[in-house]
């Protein structure tokens, strides 16, 4: 990997793993979606790229779960195949999520454009309650990014693809 990968987000397959059909790699993406996970890997043909994967925010299973975390940022990954070259390009999309009352989300894209690669984090703590009846924190809440992308990753690399970040001009 040389350092503009790096730089980039773009990830290459291990050598030697043959590079799959595009249909294949098309239905690997898509068969990611399971109901216990918070995202989706949807059509994304209306948004100039093969697919998106997306958290569920707006899904009426998930809203509770999305509720109790107020995330105030949500990502899509848009993925574009690109056959002739054995690569999928991905440009990430951030937004920013305000929650009205009755925990109704509203997505709006957020004031700083960020292109190429975004990996928002998001923890929650609840400070008092320590070990031993002593002050302390608990986590109560962590959100990654990474739990959206790297499946997305590690299926295109396994399919002998590459994972190519675009950080400006087109999909």
């Amino acid at each position: 990997m040389g350092l503009f990968d790096k730089l980039t987000g773009t990830k290459r397959p291990a050598d030697g793993v043959a590079p799959r059909p595009a249909a294949e790699v098309y239905r690997a993406l898509l068969g990611l979606n399971r109901p216990d996970v918070p995202y989706v890997i949807r059509d994304g043909r209306a948004e100039g790229a093969d697919l998106v994967a997306e958290w569920r925010v707006l899904d009426p299973a998930w809203r509770n779960f999305f509720v109790a975390t107020q995330v105030s940022r949500l990502f899509t990954v848009r993925m574009l195949l690109v056959p002739e070259k054995h690569e999928v390009r991905t440009l990430d999309q951030q937004f920013e999520v305000t929650w009205t009352a009755g925990g109704i989300p509203h997505l709006a894209i957020a004031a700083e454009v960020q292109r190429g690669q975004v990996h928002p984090t998001s923890k929650r703590w609840t400070i008092g309650g320590g070990e031993n009846g002593g002050s302390g924190m608990t986590q109560t809440y962590d959100f990654d990014s990474a739990d959206l992308k790297t499946p997305l990753q590690e299926t295109v690399l396994g399919a002998g693809w590459t994972w190519r970040a675009v950080v400006s001009g087109k999909l």
